[in-house]
């Protein structure tokens, strides 16, 4: 595998950039490399609008900007080891940004900050954008509901990496979870009940590990109903599907709260351990930058939840 653990690109997004600065190609922080997921090109390859592209935004959120990707056709994770003490435990971090973009710091390095201070592996996800369901051709979303193959096949091979990788990185493999934001968190859906559906032809002996979450946090997901209370057929829930956290605000007006509402349904219909928070206040794509609002203290909620199923001990 080493032969093909390469840098991307030596330009970076640092904090002291303008907002509106544009680079290359996203890259960690000092000490972290992208390890690219696939030895090649990316299964299925879509054309997209130009080179990857790095942008802080000109907007603030919680008096700073976002890293907002765009352009991605060679996806790779970035781990980032625990900073205290070791809890085997590792998530998987999907950024959000509606299939278009990639919220990288919000709902990226932010995440991995908030977990490997707890004793977990962090393991951010780069995934191919823009993709299905949206489309660039022409801005529109031609079938909200459909299965995003591309940004799928890069979360499944991700998933069997990590317990490729389990010994070496001092994860066990059967504390491997997900944690994903607003089309991340359909990603998180997806994951959680195709696992095994088979999105690509195997391309090494990591391939044949299990691409199932043992946890699964979905963060103001979307995608998972139309507005009409039903639910995404694309999204199979099973007694099989992993024990889920779920986190909306009643004022998304974005994707809906209820998004988490059917979820939650179709997981209580499996028997499936499902913990939801509902808030009156907090919109969307929060991530987890604390406000005023209660939502934003969801963190301590999740770390709770960890503690109640297993996955992290006292």
């Amino acid at each position: 595998m080493k032969r093909w653990i390469m840098v991307l690109c030596l330009s970076a997004v640092c904090a002291g950039a303008h907002a509106g600065t544009d680079t290359m190609v996203w890259q960690p922080t000092a000490g972290h490399t992208q390890i690219p997921i696939w030895p090649a090109v990316a299964p299925d390859l879509q054309a997209v609008p130009g080179p990857e592209t790095a942008r802080l935004s000109h907007k603030l959120l919680v008096g700073k900007p976002v890293t907002n990707v765009t352009n991605v056709t060679r996806p790779t994770m970035t781990v980032y080891a625990p900073t205290g003490k070791n809890t085997g435990a590792a998530v998987v971090v999907i950024p959000g940004g509606g299939f278009e973009i990639l919220a990288m710091d919000l709902e990226g390095t932010e995440a991995c900050d908030w977990l490997t201070s707890h004793g977990i592996t962090c393991v951010l996800l780069k995934y191919r954008v823009p993709s299905k369901p949206y489309d660039w051709k022409c801005d529109c979303r031609p079938h909200n509901l459909q299965i995003s193959v591309s940004s799928l096949q890069d979360v499944q091979r991700t998933m069997r990496l990590v317990r490729f990788h389990a010994a070496q990185w001092h994860i066990d493999p059967h504390k491997v979870g997900v944690l994903g934001f607003s089309a991340g968190g359909y990603l998180v859906a997806e994951i959680s009940t195709n696992f095994d559906r088979h999105l690509y032809a195997p391309v090494d002996a990591a391939d044949k590990e299990s691409a199932r979450p043992d946890f699964a946090m979905p963060i103001y997901p979307g995608h998972l109903t139309q507005g009409d209370g039903k639910f995404n057929p694309n999204v199979p829930v099973s007694s099989n599907t992993p024990p889920t956290f779920l986190v909306q605000a009643e004022d998304d007006y974005e994707d809906g709260v209820d998004q988490s509402l059917v979820y939650y349904t179709a997981l209580a219909k499996a028997r499936v351990p499902a913990e939801m928070h509902l808030y009156a206040h907090g919109g969307h794509a929060f991530g987890l930058r604390s406000t005023t609002d209660p939502i934003t203290g969801w963190p301590k909620l999740a770390e709770a939840w960890l503690h109640t199923i297993g996955i992290v001990q006292n």
